[in-house]
């Protein structure tokens, strides 16, 4: 009215819309979709391999045990058993640390690695002290704190919790353990050095264990927080996309 054109004004960035009435934003989230569907798949590729350097590594771990224990109760030779326990434990890392540097890591290596690592400490534990180089008490408290962590990992895993990262103080005290067993096995005897041996696997040995433990009441919070976020996660609707 009034000599003004009221016809509505197109600006120069309005374009009409493509038949059907979809926007080009939902457009385009609509072709999207399809390319994310195809590439979480893509993205779980190799996780069903068996035969990964990793899991080599950690089979050839697990074939050693028996070797330690004829060792050790066989051949009554505590020095090489000592030195192959040394070197399982020594190894620990390997596998892992392939299977994150080389992309190499599988569903079978996630399950094996640990329960190779555990069998290992609870072989060199009982081993040793059926030997009579530790005392029962400390083998004991090796034993507990293994069995209280796995069993929470256990429970954790049951109740959906998220995943959990290892703790260094646990690595920190696991390697300590390690270290100290492998030294009272050789440490048992009359000989001179043999008691020096054993006055450096009773320092290191402590510390560990009490780091071990430690380790697991640090853990406390964690999982509870780990059990928070994983029933979040449970409970939070998935949302998608949609075009109309």
């Amino acid at each position: 009215m009034d000599g003004v054109d009221d016809s509505p004004v197109v600006t120069a960035g309005a374009t009409a819309g493509p038949p059907g009435g979809v926007a080009p934003a939902a457009s385009a989230a609509e072709d999207a979709a399809p390319a994310a569907e195809d590439a979480a798949p893509a993205a779980e590729d190799g996780l069903d391999r068996i035969w990964t350097v990793p899991n080599v590594v950690t089979f050839v771990r697990l074939a050693c045990i028996p070797l330690y224990v004829w060792l050790l109760f066989g051949k009554e030779n505590q020095v090489a058993a000592a030195g192959l326990l040394a070197a399982l434990g020594a190894t620990d890392w390997i596998d892992g640390y392939v299977a994150r540097r080389f992309h190499q890591v599988s569903t079978l290596g996630k399950i094996l690695d640990p329960v190779a690592d555990r069998l290992l400490v609870a072989t060199a534990v009982i081993t040793i002290m059926i030997h009579g180089a530790v005392p029962i008490w400390f083998g004991v408290a090796t034993l507990a704190r293994e069995v209280v962590v796995s069993g929470a990992v256990l429970l954790l895993a049951s109740l959906g919790a998220a995943r959990i990262d290892v703790l260094w103080v646990g690595k920190a005290g696991t390697f300590a353990l390690m270290t100290a067993y492998p030294l009272f096995l050789v440490s048992d005897g009359t000989a001179g050095w043999q008691q020096v041996v054993r006055v450096a696997a009773w320092i290191i040995g402590g510390i560990g264990l009490t780091l071990a433990w430690v380790a697991a009441a640090s853990y406390v919070p964690v999982a509870r927080k780990a059990l928070q976020d994983g029933r979040h996660h449970d409970s939070t609707p998935t949302t998608k996309a949609v075009t109309r």
